[in-house]
């Protein structure tokens, strides 16, 4: 039964239930406590996660969770297009639906039955539910992390994460975004990004500049789990139709690179490998390409 099990030091605080809400504009603001509230007793010694959704752009939508929000965080900031999208928010007695474009987040507000559904249209994207959403703290060295496992469906596939030399289909894997020099024979990369894509034609970016760590239906075979330190995460849900158009919006919202120089284009050739940095072998490689016509220019890097 190990799985049901936390190991002793840390202490989790869970998204339990709807506590409460309030809307402000175009955003909505949800509490969550970390057990279920049956009489006055229970509110006492509480713990709470504090969860916003806004949207930066038509069938985008923003999460943020947080538990302590007065800590400190310096940066640096991912860079994000704000486009001010029309945002209709719809309250009942069971739910609350944020809706832009055709993308909606619904929060159940019944009792036993906490969870945000992310949906396009009436087809369901993914969901964040019962102990889900969590805030965890290791007592041995006083380490704050926060938690999010996203529903993945079945015959779901995960791509992405930047520059990978593991398996095209990230399914199974634990990916750490944290640029390393470990070559192309490891699961450390030069060129991490918290942005995943599937099949379903959504995309989830986690907006932080530091180390994201995912267990990709690894620990839980119908979860993508993303974690970090801190206090706070914020986190996209991405929602193009399909992968293609996904891409699409989410280069919109974070800056679409410039065309590289033409040169970039060409073929590459390095010496970083070679131990032999004599005049004639340099002189070889640039004969040899000066013979096969391929056109030359000479960049040195130091």
């Amino acid at each position: 039964m190990v799985f049901w099990k936390i190991r002793e030091e840390i202490t989790p605080l869970y998204a339990v239930e709807y506590g409460g809400s309030r809307i402000n504009g175009g955003e909505l603001t949800i509490y969550a406590p970390g057990k279920q509230i049956r009489s006055r007793g229970d509110i006492l010694n509480l713990g709470m996660l504090t969860i916003r959704i806004t949207s930066p752009m038509e069938d985008i939508l923003k999460i943020s969770v947080s538990h302590f929000e007065g800590a400190a965080d310096p940066g640096p900031f991912t860079g994000i297009e704000e486009y001010d999208p029309r945002v209709n928010i719809v309250e009942s007695e069971e739910q609350i639906i944020f809706q832009t474009g055709n993308t909606k987040a619904v929060v159940d507000k019944q009792p036993d039955s906490w969870g945000i559904r992310f949906l396009d249209g009436d087809r369901e994207l993914t969901s964040t539910g019962l102990k889900n959403m969590a805030y965890m703290k290791n007592r041995d060295n006083g380490k704050c992390y926060m938690v999010e496992q996203l529903a993945l469906d079945v015959g779901e596939y995960v791509y992405g994460m930047g520059e990978r030399f593991t398996p095209f289909v990230k399914n199974g894997q634990i990916v750490e975004m944290w640029n390393e020099d470990g070559g192309t024979a490891s699961e450390i990369a030069y060129k991490n990004i918290p942005f995943y894509l599937t099949n379903k034609g959504y995309g989830v970016l986690v907006s932080n500049p530091g180390d994201v760590s995912y267990e990709v239906a690894s620990e839980k075979v119908e979860r993508i789990q993303f974690s970090l330190e801190g206090e706070r995460l914020d986190y996209y849900i991405i929602n193009g139709g399909t992968p293609k158009g996904t891409i699409k919006k989410y280069t919109d919202l974070t800056g679409k690179p410039s065309l590289p120089p033409a040169w970039s284009f060409g073929l590459w050739l390095t010496t970083s490998f070679t131990t032999d940095y004599d005049e004639e072998t340099t002189s070889g490689f640039i004969d040899g390409m000066a013979k096969r016509d391929i056109p030359l220019r000479r960049f040195f890097s130091f």
